[in-house]
């Protein structure tokens, strides 16, 4: 049986203040339900203190960040959930019209792979690692990132996903 992790109020707020700040400055929306929101942060707090890094509050970690890096919140699933779904398997992420309300969260299916999935040979460019999603380029500043779709709006220079390439 895993021991009770101990937090306190003020662990949360000051993580739920730094995903909100952090959220916002790179064009993403947190769930308006801040009571929700706030134990999510809450969860995300004790898997920083139980596995020494915050993974996703629904999912099972392992307790091997190696094994885990893909659900470390913000998980590599966030973007493509929020743009089909209009949120992210947990909820903490949502899209701009969940965030105003005029749209409901739905839920949304698992799309991490199975642990037995995971670990599959992926196609490599020039023996090098393998990559397990296409990447894309913004075309305003440069800005790269490895996923299925590019991201809705650039982390760095705010520019919508029209303005993305893909780069490999």
């Amino acid at each position: 049986m895993m021991s009770r992790v101990e937090i306190s109020d003020d662990e949360v707020d000051a993580l739920y203040q730094k995903v909100k700040t952090d959220a916002a400055r790179s064009g993403y929306f947190l769930n308006p339900d801040e009571t929700f929101t706030r134990d999510l942060i809450r969860s995300l707090v004790v898997n920083r203190k139980r596995y020494g890094y915050p993974s996703c509050p629904c999912r099972l970690a392992s307790g091997s960040s190696e094994d885990d890096c893909d659900i470390v919140c913000p998980c590599d699933y966030r973007d493509p959930d929020v743009a089909e779904y209009g949120a992210c398997f947990c909820a903490l992420y949502v899209s701009a019209v969940a965030a105003k309300g005029e749209v409901g969260i739905t839920p949304v299916p698992e799309r991490r792979p199975a642990p037995e999935e995971r670990g599959r040979t992926k196609p490599t460019v020039s023996g090098s690692t393998p990559l397990s999603h296409p990447v894309w380029r913004c075309r305003v500043c440069g800005y790269l990132c490895a996923r299925d779709e590019p991201p809705e709006i650039c982390p760095i220079c705010k520019v919508k996903k029209d303005r993305f390439e893909r780069f490999m």
